[in-house]
């Protein structure tokens, strides 16, 4: 979960550093986290950006599973628990389907800006919701599948999308109309 909010705006890599540091300073499980001097805990994160807010929304989001027991929460529904996800501070639809995905094990197909920007490119254009719906339709609702497809999807786009090497893109071969996003 800590992972999920810490990517927000930044690269995995950074993130990895971060926990890297949060784990160092034993500030991984709720409890610490709630507990934790806000100025340290900005500066074992300060290197994904954004680190005030960051901070500050790990700290709200432990309190919150602290006083609401994270195995009940997850034990929810997925759509229910997706609302309760999402009325928290700082966790919109990316956010709370990487939650739901990778820490409660729902199968809710996550969209990031690699996904979006690969669909665009191969002519499938939609906002979050229309492109996971669209991804759910067709796929079963998998959790392993989910996150396989999901790691290769943020791989390829850090691989092409991510280094403009748009003319290589194996994906785009058959369907370029002219101008590409890079």
């Amino acid at each position: 979960m800590v992972g999920a909010f810490l990517t927000q705006r930044t690269k995995w890599s950074n993130v990895e550093r971060a926990i890297y540091n949060l784990k160092q300073a034993g500030l991984l499980e709720p409890y610490d986290l709630a507990r934790a001097d806000i100025i340290e805990l900005e500066e074992k994160i300060r290197c994904c950006g954004f680190y005030r807010q960051k901070a500050a929304r790990l700290r709200n989001v432990s309190q919150f599973l602290i006083k609401n027991d994270i195995n009940e929460l997850f034990d929810l529904p997925t759509d229910q628990l997706r609302k309760v996800l999402l009325s928290l501070d700082g966790v919109g639809n990316e956010t709370a389907d990487s939650i739901l995905l990778y820490a409660a094990c729902k199968p809710k197909f996550v969209i990031d800006a690699y996904t979006m920007r690969i669909m665009a490119c191969i002519g499938v254009e939609g906002n979050y919701r229309k492109l996971q719906e669209l991804f759910e339709s067709v796929l079963p609702p998998d959790v392993n599948m989910f996150k396989e497809y999901h790691a290769l999807i943020v791989e390829y786009g850090k691989s092409y999308c991510g280094k403009k090497r748009c003319k290589e893109c194996i994906l785009i071969m058959d369907h370029r109309k002219g101008a590409i996003h890079g």
